[in-house]
């Protein structure tokens, strides 16, 4: 092949690395400056902790004494599904003295995945087929409603 056949293939390939490129979200919390694992336990108050590292991203569904800090960053190649590459959970554990008792650090690899039930819930009623759906109106008479306001029983009610 010739130089100028080279160099215009790989000019013409160049915009298709942009393609392989991944991109990358940010979800959940960002530490500014202070990092969830750095509070120190029996030193740090809630108090201290709302103010190194803001509101929490949801507290613990058993205890509001647990606030839990979440974030992830997936990455994406071109149309595929994002996948996770980094994911960190912390949660911070209040005594009754409302000072850290626990700081308890958990990534993707402590995570479970849930097998959800497939069942479905039957709900009682008449199911219709497809031609009682399309056909089912037809011949249906609207029949004017006795309790509406006229200008002779402005309140509607029945006399």
């Amino acid at each position: 092949m010739s130089r100028c056949a080279i160099l215009a293939l790989s000019v013409l390939a160049l915009p298709l690395t942009a393609c392989l490129t991944p991109s990358r979200d940010y979800h959940g919390y960002v530490a500014d400056e202070a990092q969830p694992r750095d509070m120190a336990p029996g030193e740090d108050t809630r108090s201290t902790v709302l103010a190194k590292l803001g509101s929490p991203s949801t507290t613990s569904v058993f205890d509001e004494d647990t606030w839990i800090y979440m974030s992830d960053i997936q990455e994406r190649i071109a149309f595929l599904k994002p996948k996770i590459t980094k994911r960190s959970v912390v949660a911070i554990s209040f005594g009754t003295d409302d000072k850290v008792e626990e700081v308890v650090e958990y990534d993707a690899d402590a995570g479970q995945i849930i097998q959800y039930a497939s069942r479905e819930t039957p709900t009682r009623g008449r199911e219709l087929g497809f031609w009682e759906q399309i056909f089912g109106t037809i011949g249906a008479v609207q029949l004017p409603r006795t309790d509406e306001a006229t200008p002779d029983n402005p309140t509607g009610r029945r006399r």
